[in-house]
This record gives C-alpha cells, sequence and structure tokens, in this order.
C-alpha cells in the first residue's frame, strides 16, 4: 500500500512536494491571507511498520527558522499520545524520521487542540457554580468569541490565549488554569475568586485554529498588533474583546502565547514601557516573582528585549491594553521547543506541561492584585 498524506482536517497545514515510497518532501503552506510558515500538521495513512522520512524542505525560508534549531516535531501513533519525534535540521530541510505502530500517524508542530475540544472545555467550565458564558463577537467567518466569567471581587483581570492560533500550548495551559480556577477546594482559586472579577477568553483567533494558520486570522491579520485601534472589519476579534474591556476596566491582564525560537518559559511585562507607572512595574515584578516560586520551569534570565515588536510595538496587547488602562500587563510566553529548566525527554514541552503551568498562573495573578510600588 502506499503511503497517503494529507492535511484534510480542521487545523491541518501540509502540501506534497513529491513522495517516493517510504520518502517525502513537504512544504508548510503559508497562514491564509498572511505570509506567515511554520505550523504545520497532517497524516500518514498506510504507515504501519515503515521508517518514514518526513522532510519539510521549505523549513529554512520559514518564519522563524531559529525555531527550528534543537526542536523535535510531535508524532502521535493513536491520535491522543504525542511524543518526540526523531527531528534533525541541516539549516535548509527539517527531517522528520519516524516508525509508526499503526496504519495512521499525525505529525504536528505542536500537539494540536481542536475546536471540539475547545468548545467542550467552555462548556464544562461554565457549568461550574459561579462562572458564566457569553459571546463578545463573532469572527470574520462567524465564530463566537466567548468569554467565560467568575469572581465576585471589584478588581477585573483579564486572561486572553490564542491569539496566534498555532500556538496551542495556550489552549493547553487553559485547560490547568481553569480547572484549579474552578476547583471548590482549592484555597488559592477562592481567594483569587473572592479578589476579582475573572474574565477569560480561552481562544481568541478561531479562524485562524480552523484554517491551520500559525499567527493571523482569516484574512491574515496579526491579532496582537492590533490592539492600539483595532479594524471591526478585518480585526474583530479584538475589537470585541477591547470593547468589553472599556465597559469592565482592565486592572490586571494576561496575554498566553508561544514562542518558536526560546527554549524557555518566560514572560514579557509593560514594565519595559517607559510610561508605565511605578505601580505598574511593581505589580509585574510581583507577578514575575511568584510565578518563580510557583513553577519549576519559569525563569528570568531569558526573554524578548525592551525593543521586541519594534515600529508595531504600540499595537501589542499587553503594551497597549497596560498603557490604555494602567493595568498591570504580562504576556506569558511558552516554548514549541523543550525547556531547559524543565525537560522532558520523551514529550518535551507538553499539554500536561502546560496545563501545570496554568495552574501555578494563579499564583502570579494574585500577586499581581496586590498593590504598593
Amino acid at each position: 500500500m502506499s503511503l497517503q498524506i494529507d492535511a484534510d482536517f480542521e487545523g491541518g497545514n501540509i502540501e506534497i512536494v513529491a513522495l517516493d515510497g517510504d520518502r517525502a518532501d513537504l512544504a508548510i503552506r503559508p497562514d491564509s491571507g498572511g505570509p506567515w510558515t511554520q505550523w504545520f500538521s497532517f497524516r500518514v495513512r498506510g504507515a504501519a511498520g515503515r521508517a518514514l522520512t518526513l522532510r519539510i524542505v521549505s523549513a529554512g525560508a520559514s518564519s522563524y527558522p531559529d525555531g527550528w534549531e534543537d526542536y523535535r516535531a510531535r508524532v502521535s501513533d493513536d491520535g491522543a499520545d504525542w511524543v518526540l519525534a526523531d527531528t534533525r535540521f541541516d539549516g535548509a530541510v527539517l527531517e522528520i524520521r519516524h516508525t509508526p505502530r499503526t496504519n495512521e500517524a499525525r505529525f504536528a508542530y505542536f500537539v494540536p487542540y481542536e475546536l471540539d475540544r475547545h468548545e467542550a472545555l467552555l462548556s464544562r467550565i461554565a457549568a461550574a457554580p459561579g462562572v458564566t458564558r457569553r459571546t463578545l463577537g463573532r469572527s470574520l467567518d462567524g465564530r463566537a468569541i466567548d468569554v467565560l466569567e467568575m469572581g465576585e471581587g471589584a478588581k477585573h483581570v483579564w486572561v486572553l490565549g490564542r491569539q496566534h492560533s498555532g500556538e496551542t500550548m495556550a489552549s493547553w495551559w487553559m485547560e490547568g488554569a481553569l480547572a484549579r480556577l474552578t476547583d471548590p477546594a482549592d484555597p488559592l482559586a477562592l481567594r483569587l475568586r473572592q479578589r476579582a472579577r475573572l474574565h477569560i477568553v480561552p481562544l481568541v483567533n478561531l479562524d485562524g485554529a480552523a484554517r491551520g494558520n500559525l499567527r493571523g486570522n482569516a484574512e491574515g491579520v496579526d491579532l496582537n498588533r492590533q490592539w492600539r485601534d483595532p479594524n471591526p472589519d478585518n480585526a474583530p476579534e479584538v475589537a470585541a474583546i477591547l470593547a468589553a474591556m472599556i465597559e469592565t476596566g482592565v486592572d490586571v491582564f494576561l496575554d498566553v502565547h508561544g514562542d518558536e525560537s526560546l527554549p524557555h518559559v518566560f514572560i514579557d511585562g509593560c514594565d519595559v514601557d517607559p510610561e508605565s507607572s511605578p505601580a505598574q512595574v511593581a505589580g509585574v515584578e510581583r507577578f514575575r516573582q511568584a510565578l518563580l516560586k510557583a513553577s519549576p520551569a519559569f525563569q528570568t534570565a531569558v526573554g524578548y528585549p525592551p525593543s521586541y515588536g519594534g515600529a508595531e510595538a504600540n499595537g501589542i496587547a499587553t503594551r497597549a491594553i497596560g498603557l490604555r488602562f494602567g493595568a498591570v500587563a504580562v504576556t506569558l510566553e511558552m516554548p514549541f521547543k523543550d525547556a531547559r529548566e524543565d525537560p522532558d525527554p520523551q514529550e518535551g514541552w507538553s499539554p500536561s506541561a502546560s496545563a501545570r503551568l496554568g495552574g501555578a498562573c494563579l499564583a502570579a495573578l494574585d500577586a499581581a492584585l496586590d498593590e504598593g510600588a
């Protein structure tokens, strides 16, 4: 039986360049309407017991070629358990080698998180006591942009995930954070919900997730560059969320992402903005120190330089929301590579690692709510 390779499913992305026996040359399709190429997700059928060599020949020209150094692709023989594949990069071609145990194997840049699972998460959390779910607006493809809200405090905490749709670790992070937040026996969750009203949008870029994009929405717009003055015609996701933020105000903001190149968990805060107040700077530092205590994966030695974002920096959510609302605003980044501070030779940085970090971040959010410079 000849190999069959396709990405004809939600979130799929790959193009076949050549197929010869157990070897395939492949290319990553750019985001719909956008220039970015990095996310891949595809399946191989007729694969059981065959020593596959899968070559992504476009890797050297991808958006983040440094992201392939010391990177290992994720593979699953059953669609449920994902492990690291034998992966090497020569500066031009990313080569993945794997011998599947089953007829169908899945390969991906990171473990996928489908919209069905997202909907199940929303429904499960919305059924917990004290939680409400409401729709803030619609994406370009007509999908509901939903927020989960809980807590009775006077301060407002906003948390977003997956502005960049290919950063699926943010969805796994959400599972851990929301599970802990709704645990009635968790004293930290109870304290946080007493101190604040939490507004959580687990998946911002639904259209990009469905289309198999790395960063862009349905029109190829990078949503995390639109927060200064979003256009509802091409970035309705940001426009809808920002309108809701204006109604409530924002005291603490957390934006959850993944980074292609750096093998670390780190933050980028509004404290690097020269217009941030002493109270904002102190709040980011409290977040940082609390997360250092709560998570062995988090570190502070490596991260983005203050100049990150360049001319577009004022449209990044953390910068724009910090400036508009005077909020303690933080971007959390997780790696596509394994995390050097908390490595896992079997799975690398994984859904379970992301979920653990989500739970740990509650301590950092709680610390950020404290007052004082």
